[in-house]
């Protein structure tokens, strides 16, 4: 019999997690009617797949019952082109500019007191970033005061009140500051993709350098494009996927690659469990537009930085982990010489411990 090569997306043929004997393809309902066929993945060596990826399978169907795969590609097999643009914040200036990164808690979990928001707003205005991009939550949903309701004001007055702490704090610093909210922001949205805050109270004379964007968000800094998430798709995607990689054993290299080929900053579907997700504005929202120069992807998993298909992307890890300090990211970005266009911007990245 002849091999044929089909376009589909990853499922489970059950309830249950996906397994090497569970993988089924499925069709689009305009080309395909939805139609869905059982994977053998026997003849593979090497294979990493999620539900909700969108894969190009060629292989065999002799009984027409199972599709006996001999070779899996990536949709597209390619990712997006590098981009340089001249929104965001860009500057003819050709001297490396420092990015701050940080996300929450800002509060151990034993207390809701803010005092390792205090110690990075000091390190702030000690290094005085041109951009600190931080991600939520700021008024964590999991923090036990929170669950047990003990709190002495509301959630809103509670986040307002950090909020003015962060930018009053780093007035002197003059940096631009860029907020990303969080799932776990209890006051906001519950929904994916999330729409930035709102603070009407922002001082007129703060208004241009304070940025609220949405989850997610791709950002362009000084001709080095960031791409920005709060949600933990380390943490979800890892849960999901089945591998066997001999070429790659690092599962976070994997993951990663696999956002930028998918070209979307959540590719995962079913979505994890407690992420309510918005699907008509999926599409719009959470496609990455171009591939990243730095993809920003904070975790409870261990922080890290890595090169992967030329971007680079990094974990900083949560600036608190239960009631000790934990870590914050330093990058240097420079932006791109004319004669070196695809050169990656950054410079350097660090992960410092608070």
């Amino acid at each position: 019999q002849e091999p044929v090569t089909v376009l589909g997306q990853i499922g489970c043929d059950s309830n249950g997690k996906l397994n090497a004997k569970s993988v089924i393809l499925e069709g689009d309902r305009e080309y395909s009617a939805g139609g869905q066929v059982p994977l053998d993945l026997s003849e593979l060596q090497e294979y990493s797949l999620f539900p909700g990826q969108v894969v190009i399978v060629e292989g065999t169907n002799s009984t027409g019952k199972c599709l006996v795969v001999s070779k899996l590609y990536e949709s597209g097999g390619a990712f997006l082109a590098f981009q340089h643009g001249n929104d965001g914040f860009p500057s003819a200036d050709t001297e490396p500019r420092l990015v701050l990164v940080a996300c929450g808690p800002y509060t151990t979990s034993d207390s809701i007191a803010y005092d390792p928001l205090s110690d990075l707003v000091d390190v702030i205005v000690r290094d005085r970033p041109h951009v600190c991009v931080l991600f939520g939550p700021f008024l964590d949903a999991k923090h036990e005061e929170v669950e047990n309701c003990r709190l002495l004001g509301s959630f809103s007055d509670i986040f307002k009140l950090c909020l003015k702490t962060i930018i009053e704090g780093t007035r002197s610093a003059g940096s631009q500051l860029v907020f990303v909210p969080s799932q776990r922001d209890v006051h906001h949205d519950y929904v994916y993709p999330q729409p930035p805050f709102s603070y009407a109270e922002l001082p007129k004379e703060d208004k241009p350098r304070v940025h609220f964007v949405s989850d997610p968000c791709t950002l362009e800094i000084h001709g080095t494009v960031f791409g920005l998430t709060s949600t933990d798709l380390l943490f979800h995607m890892g849960a999901e996927e089945i591998s066997s990689s001999p070429g790659i054993s690092d599962r976070f290299t994997r993951i990663l690659k696999h956002v930028l080929t998918q070209r979307s900053y959540y590719p995962l579907y079913p979505p994890a469990e407690g992420l309510n997700l918005d699907h008509e504005s999926f599409c719009a929202h959470a496609a990455l537009p171009v591939t990243p120069h730095v993809l920003v992807v904070p975790s409870e998993l261990r922080y890290f930085v890595k090169d992967v298909l030329g971007c680079l992307c990094v974990n900083p890890g949560r600036l608190t982990k239960g009631q000790v300090g934990g870590t914050y990211g330093r990058l240097w970005v420079q932006p791109p010489e004319a004669d070196a266009p695809h050169r990656n911007p950054c410079v350097s990245a660090q992960v410092i411990r608070i």
